[in-house]
């Protein structure tokens, strides 16, 4: 059960309803399975490779893979006859595996709250998503480096970046990423005025108008 395998009208429909009349077994599917549904008779649920959940480049990973394994744990064991949950890793004793094995939440909250006040991310500090975006490579590339500098110059150490997301072409067009990080005391309005001056002096260079920045406030 995917985006691929139930395109087709009533596809989604027919695989759940031939999986809770038993004429389906075994019900394998992507992120798609983790909510809403409810059967009665599973009794075994299998979470494959956790690691690519956990290793995501995002500094939410550790609380969606959280959220995420325990929704599919609780797909399990919903009626009187007790569950089970198998999670396939190789990194037992990551701590989020230990929490979601153990259901502890509060432990996972404080824990990512301390990372995410050490390392200056929401809720402690805001940010702006800077991504650039064209069909040539090196302009890319070159645009970044300039934009990056730029906003240095200014935030000095709360800029993150140029890199490349996960996904670093679609449709022909290459990505890079910049990251602002706005701690609470800084001004918004004064934030907004130097970026948007920065990205008007971007805007200039002739040589990078091929090039779209698009400007994503608080990204989730």
């Amino acid at each position: 059960m995917d985006q691929d395998t139930t395109r087709g009208k009533y596809a989604y429909e027919k695989i759940i309803s031939a999986f809770e009349e038993h004429e389906t077994d075994i019900l394998i599917g992507t992120q798609m399975l983790t909510k809403g549904l409810d059967f009665r008779k599973v009794s075994l649920v299998g979470i494959m490779n956790a690691d690519n959940l956990l290793n995501f480049p995002d500094f939410r990973a550790h609380e969606r893979s959280f959220q995420l394994m325990l929704q599919v744990a609780g797909r399990s064991g919903r009626t009187q006859k007790r569950g089970k949950v198998l999670i396939q890793t190789y990194n037992p004793y990551h701590r989020i595996i230990q929490q979601v094995s153990t259901g502890d939440y509060e432990g996972m909250y404080k824990e990512q709250l301390q990372d995410r006040y050490d390392y200056q991310y929401p809720p402690y500090f805001r940010l702006i998503r800077l991504t650039l975006k064209s069909r040539d490579f090196s302009k890319t590339n070159e645009s970044a480096e300039w934009l990056s500098r730029a906003l240095e110059n200014v935030f000095e150490r709360y800029i993150l970046g140029p890199e490349f997301p996960p996904v670093a072409r679609i449709r022909n067009e290459y990505y890079k990423n910049i990251l602002i990080k706005i701690p609470q005391k800084q001004s918004l309005g004064k934030t907004k005025k130097m970026v948007h001056r920065i990205l008007t002096s971007f805007k200039s260079i002739a040589a990078f108008r091929p090039v779209k920045v698009v400007v994503n406030v608080d990204p989730q």
